[in-house]
């Protein structure tokens, strides 16, 4: 049998009102309670901690506030009856459930990762679904998701799944946005991600959401380079999970994996972390990055754009603009053209122009 990540969003977990749905939750505990009994290993992550939180202090869902400190205060509010919510579901179908907060080191530092992959494994073989969200309420608002489309993505590199399920409130990825385009259809099959699908993404979803389109095919994409195939489908179609896990056709999109898959951490560095700047190299060092097996050299480095610190991530981008790459920096932009200067200072030459920017080790190669 197969390992299964299930992730649901707030904008399909509540009502029009914006509360939590008590029937689409109690759908979704009795499909996996289904997956289960046929032999399926599943985690679920979920979405809806801030929804939960606003009806304890008056908040409708059209108010709900956007500044990240008060957000990170109702997540604390609304997780309790988020867990309460869900552990009542699966009680009825005698599951226990058992939560886990992650935060993005969790997937960038080896120690926690390991830890969580222990975590997951033992509640597997003690016979209970995980329960994980994003661990909102003590996350730096400068570093967190904002969604949990990319930590179900990473959760199923983690637990090794076959199958992610991005359950949303659209049949799937569509041609074109159905709000404007009535005549929009469902994209099957992704094999390969390119610039016309990414657009079709657009952007953020509904008020009551964080997510949207755009998130869930970068969150296909990155479990497409852990080797894991993608349904992205309608919460409130019946059988969804069922029907996505056997494969059966028109149940959503569905996005194949890669031959080729990205370690934990590269996936982690290439999809996970926010760039804090783009650093544009020449035609020279593009090519020899492109090829693989090669660090970044200040001496390919042509422009910055924006200010970064040893340890930050960056983007990469071709003298034409074009983002190729990503990854951490092994020195700051100050530092990096400080060692530009006194090269030039020297005809071009020198130690500073062969100072690694970036190290092959922490370098991914952002191909479609």
């Amino acid at each position: 049998m197969s390992r299964v990540v299930v992730k649901i969003g707030t904008s399909s977990l509540t009502d029009e009102a914006g509360v939590l749905d008590r029937l689409i939750i109690d759908r979704v505990a009795n499909e996996i309670a289904r997956l289960r009994t046929d032999g399926h290993t599943v985690t679920l992550v979920t979405s809806g901690a801030i929804a939960a939180g606003l009806p304890f202090l008056g908040i409708s869902a059209d108010q709900r506030p956007t500044d990240a400190v008060t957000l990170q205060a109702l997540s604390s509010i609304g997780q309790p009856a988020l867990l309460r919510t869900w552990s009542e579901a699966f009680a009825a179908y005698g599951v226990v459930i058992g939560q886990i907060l992650l935060a993005p080191h969790n997937f960038g530092d080896r120690a926690q990762y390991l830890h969580a992959r222990s975590t997951l494994s033992r509640l597997h073989e003690i016979g209970v679904v995980p329960l994980i969200n994003e661990n909102d309420a003590v996350t730096d608002a400068e570093i967190r998701y904002g969604d949990n489309d990319r930590i179900a993505a990473l959760v199923a590199q983690l637990v090794d799944a076959d199958t992610l399920i991005l359950l949303t409130d659209t049949d799937g990825v569509l041609t074109a946005d159905p709000r404007e385009d009535p005549t929009a259809t469902l994209i099957e099959e992704i094999v390969e991600f390119d610039k016309h699908l990414e657009s079709v993404g657009g952007s953020a979803g509904t008020v009551r959401g964080s997510g949207g389109m755009a998130s869930k095919l970068t969150a296909a994409k990155i479990a497409a380079w852990s080797g894991v195939r993608t349904v992205i489908a309608n919460a409130r179609r019946l059988n969804v999970l069922v029907d996505a896990v056997s494969g059966i056709e028109g149940v959503g999109t569905t996005v194949q994996p890669r031959s080729t898959t990205l370690s934990a951490r590269k996936l982690w560095i290439g999809f996970a972390r926010p760039a804090a700047a783009t650093v544009t190299v020449d035609e020279g060092a593009a090519a020899a990055l492109a090829e693989g097996g090669r660090s970044l050299l200040a001496v390919g480095v042509t422009g910055i754009v924006g200010a970064f610190e040893a340890g930050d991530a960056v983007d990469i981008a071709t003298p034409m603009g074009t983002i190729f790459a990503k990854g951490l920096a092994r020195l700051s932009a100050a530092d990096l053209q400080a060692a530009q200067a006194s090269a030039s200072q020297f005809g071009g030459g020198g130690a500073g122009q062969r100072t690694t920017v970036v190290h092959v080790d922490d370098l991914v190669l952002l191909a479609s």
